[in-house]
């Protein structure tokens, strides 16, 4: 069995330079998502969302970025879950991207806030009968005795809505919106060298400058 420290690779696909990014990192970050998906990365949007628990500490888990909004990054989520009373309780958070496949990692961090009834209730609409279904099925982060119970509750909420080819949001689940204050671009590179590019937002405007690996 190879032994986890042995895992390795060099990094050699590409380079990153300040004189060669977009001088809006939002734009740049599209830039680099649209790459991702034309390299056909799986889960182009899937991202980390690290969080401050009620005790202070760290807490992650990946969800999956559903837009960019006047420059806030976008997802939804139930708001009575663990992330959701996170975000209330202490709305700075951060978003990682790791693209392998590019060799590339993106890291955000920013402020979340919910966004309006209307645009949630627009996006959950649009999602599948099941994923609707789910969301009103599920108290998420709750302690449940099994999977039974889901099921059960799932039943329940078909009957509800039987006939109903599109159900309204619930009152608990809509989308939140990070506003950046820090972007940081990191391209691998041989002998971990590594490329990173670092953007932070100083008295409303850009600033870039390029961090040591």
């Amino acid at each position: 069995m190879l032994a986890i420290a042995d895992l390795r690779n060099e990094y050699s696909k590409a380079s990153l330079d300040v004189t060669n990014v977009l001088p809006d990192p939002v734009r740049q970050f599209e830039k680099w998502f649209q790459e991702a998906v034309q390299a056909q990365v799986p889960e182009p949007n899937a991202m980390t969302l690290s969080t401050v628990n009620a005790l202070g500490g760290p807490s992650s888990r990946i969800v999956l970025l559903k837009g960019i909004e006047s420059n806030r990054f976008v997802f939804y989520t139930n708001y009575q879950s663990a992330k959701g009373k996170d975000l209330e309780r202490v709305p700075a958070c951060a978003l990682t991207f790791f693209w392998p496949e590019l060799e590339r990692q993106v890291r955000i961090e920013g402020v979340a806030g919910r966004i309006d009834a209307e645009r949630s209730e627009q996006y959950f609409q649009s999602r599948p009968r099941g994923s609707q279904i789910g969301a009103w099925s599920s108290p998420q982060s709750s302690i449940i005795e099994s999977r039974t119970i889901l099921e059960e509750r799932v039943a329940q909420i078909e009957k509800k809505f039987s006939g109903h080819e599109v159900l309204p949001k619930p009152h608990q689940w809509g989308g939140f919106e990070v506003e950046p204050v820090m972007i940081e671009f990191w391209q691998g590179r041989q002998s971990r060298l590594h490329d990173r590019i670092q953007f932070s937002k100083i008295d409303n405007a850009w600033k870039i400058y390029r961090l040591a690996p």
